[in-house]
């Protein structure tokens, strides 16, 4: 399959800046889908590098594709798809995340989904976005209904070994979830880390990344990508909130590139 406009603009963006955020529009979670359509423009108008929509099963029909068509009028980044099953999906987007979920239990959410969306995303002119799909603990309702064998927090190296794997396979992302808001927030960052330093291809941390700090931090553990839902839909100004987390991916990437040139300076000497 050949590299899509989508595909490109998150590659590039991330050999360029080192660190992306993408700010995920569960409609959802918000009272009415003018509110989510109102995050979405904040958002862009904020700077973000991505505008995700969905997540949840309940994401479908009407309401995403008059979600979706609404935001990809306003947007001036590339618009992504979330899916939470395969009729979460919409030709109001520009690309969607293909998923496998690989430490599934069960075959439908590794292949068999995939198989039976794979003629509608062809038909509606959507890029896919191969992510290969790993859930670690507490994995929240993803964890319940794709019955996932959960990485455990303390299993660095088991996370890693999926991630490459996932790469061999031919997915040309990963993404690792810890769940829509969870207790225990992202996954730590040796964990992070471990998966970086394994694998070639662009890497999303997403689940529980709240605060500017901890998005600076998971970029800076090596993460070229943080996904940042939750943290969209509290009170205060979401355009303030999605700028905050932004210098903070910024900042997260310097670091990182910072400590690389000295290991490298470090490793010469």
């Amino acid at each position: 399959m050949k590299i899509g406009k989508t595909e490109k603009y998150i590659t590039e963006a991330i050999e360029q800046k080192g660190g992306l955020l993408f700010s995920l529009i569960d409609p959802i979670d918000y009272k009415s889908p003018k509110d989510a359509i109102a995050v979405a423009k904040a958002a862009c108008d904020a700077g973000t590098d991505i505008l995700l929509i969905g997540g949840s099963t309940g994401v479908q029909g009407t309401v995403l594709d008059i979600v979706a068509s609404e935001i990809k009028s306003i947007a001036n980044v590339p618009v992504v798809l979330f899916p939470g099953n395969i009729s979460t999906v919409t030709k109001h987007a520009d690309a969607v995340y293909f998923m496998s979920l690989l430490n599934s239990r069960n075959p439908y959410w590794i292949s068999q989904a995939q198989a039976l969306a794979a003629f509608p995303v062809k038909q509606m002119g959507i890029e896919p976005l191969p992510v290969g799909y790993i859930v670690v603990e507490p994995g929240g309702t993803v964890g319940h209904v794709g019955d996932v064998n959960l990485i455990p927090r303390s299993k660095p190296s088991l996370a890693a070994a999926y991630a490459l794997a996932a790469e061999f396979m031919g997915h040309r992302f990963v993404l690792t979830d810890a769940g829509s808001n969870p207790a225990t927030g992202h996954i730590p960052l040796e964990m992070v880390a471990a998966v970086a330093k394994t694998i070639s291809v662009p890497y999303i941390v997403g689940g529980g990344v709240r605060t500017p700090e901890q998005a600076k931090s998971v970029i800076a553990a090596g993460a070229g990508a943080v996904q940042v839902g939750t943290a969209l839909e509290g009170k205060g100004d979401p355009k303030k909130t999605v700028e905050a987390m932004l210098k903070a991916v910024r900042e997260g990437a310097a670091h990182r590139s910072a400590a690389t040139d000295l290991a490298k300076r470090a490793k010469v000497k």
